[in-house]
């Protein structure tokens, strides 16, 4: 199924599992965030308490150094990190990024091909989960890496 982009309702999230609504947006029978087009990237796995993200790093990223912004890899960290709690979550509950810290090991550049952005949950409480993130080249060197703590939404 093609891959479309925009806003799931609150409605439509709330009827959903965590993890439905995330392979949801790897299958294309959800959209994928608008920000997703912008940036280029695709959300591709998803089970519980995993996600992975995938984009082609392009040269209208970059930052006056010229290489690919921090903010490129900030945001594929948190959304992988965040996606990997959503897939945790039950019907009716959701969450939001309470704070997040990254590093950036190696420059990101265009040309080097598909980068891969790996969140696994590491703890998932009633009110608070957290997780990390790896930024991964197509030979497995680490790019990027990070943590999260996302706050959990009880209905």
């Amino acid at each position: 199924m093609a891959k479309t982009y925009g806003t799931v309702s609150t409605e439509r999230r709330e009827e959903l599992s965590g993890i439905a609504f995330v392979q949801g947006l790897v299958d294309g029978s959800l959209p994928l965030n608008t920000f997703a087009r912008t940036l280029g990237y695709d959300i591709t796995e998803a089970s519980s308490g995993r996600v992975v993200i995938t984009m082609q790093p392009r040269d209208d990223q970059l930052n006056p150094a010229g290489t690919v912004h921090g903010g490129v890899a900030a945001t594929l960290l948190d959304s992988c990190m965040g996606l990997a709690i959503w897939t945790t979550l039950e019907k009716g509950v959701s969450q939001t990024t309470l704070e997040f810290k990254i590093s950036l090991v190696r420059p990101i550049t265009p040309g080097m091909g598909t980068i891969r952005a790996e969140g696994v949950v590491l703890n998932r409480g009633r009110r608070i989960g957290t997780a990390e993130g790896r930024i991964t080249d197509e030979g497995g060197r680490l790019l990027a890496h990070g943590t999260t703590t996302c706050m959990i939404f009880q209905p």
